[in-house]
């Protein structure tokens, strides 16, 4: 009997530097025992210390790459990362329904680690009323959150209503990370609305500046454990501490002269 693989397809920019992007996706995936596939929305030139420019992909290609895919080799989940435009979003989106795609993690990226802008503002509300519908998990950071929901988020305990006020816009979980949170635990929020239930997912500080990709890698974990059969709860408690090892890992090498990677393949090399 042929075997089968676990199948995740990623659509996302490309990051020449690594160590974001779906060269961080397509590490996951392979690290966590899937097949991994992209669909790639945009070339940027970057590194540990920046992005230098954008080449967006025109959206009909785009939609092309992902028709290429879905109607031969098919998705067991997709990880949805940078779009850049509002075209773009309409194109992804579009596939996604022609395709029933069932299991989409979607990262709604807007802001490098470096600052750098990579959503359009214009973009954000086609995310909102276009992907989030669709979505299985959303993960946005903090900075995405306060852009998504158009208020400031400042302390903790506004965390689990801007969650609830998220998931009204129709996915079936909302994780806001708290990465951005400048002291304490990293205390993650998992709302899963069909329960209306609140976890909390905490998780020790790394002193370290290898920090590129993580919310990239972050989401391609819950992706690639989704496509494993796990459920939300569990693909998120597993990818959480699959990026937390991760980053451990990572924070002793010394690689470019600004947020250096994490180590994706920490369970097989040192």
């Amino acid at each position: 009997m042929a075997k089968s693989y676990h199948r995740v397809l990623t659509v996302a920019g490309s990051d020449s530097g690594g160590g974001a992007g779906i060269q961080a996706d397509l590490k996951t995936f392979s690290a966590l025992g899937c097949y991994g596939m992209s669909a790639i929305t945009a070339l940027t030139a970057q590194n540990t210390t920046g992005v230098f420019g954008i080449h967006p992909v025109p959206p009909g290609f785009v939609a092309e790459q992902m028709e290429a895919v879905l109607m031969d080799i098919g998705a067991d989940a997709v990880k949805i990362g940078m779009l850049y435009s509002t075209e773009l979003v309409e194109a992804v989106a579009a596939q996604l329904k022609k395709h029933a795609v069932d299991k989409i993690v979607l990262d709604p990226v807007m802001v490098a680690q470096s600052g750098d802008r990579l959503l359009q503002d214009d973009a954000v509300d086609a995310v909102r009323d276009l992907l989030m519908p669709l979505a299985t998990v959303v993960t946005p950071n903090l900075p995405e959150a306060e852009v998504l929901l158009d208020r400031r988020l400042e302390k903790a305990d506004q965390m689990a209503s801007a969650a609830r006020a998220m998931a009204a816009f129709g996915s079936r979980s909302i994780l806001i990370k708290a990465g951005h949170m400048e002291a304490g635990d990293c205390i993650d929020l998992l709302y899963l609305p069909v329960e209306g239930r609140v976890v909390h997912l905490t998780g020790d500080r790394v002193d370290t500046g290898n920090n590129h990709g993580t919310g990239c890698t972050l989401s391609s974990a819950i992706a690639a454990y989704l496509a494993r059969g796990l459920d939300i709860e569990a693909a998120v408690a597993n990818a959480k501490a699959y990026i937390a090892d991760a980053i451990r890992a990572g924070a002793a090498y010394r690689i470019g002269r600004g947020h250096g990677p994490v180590h994706h393949f920490h369970r097989f090399w040192e």
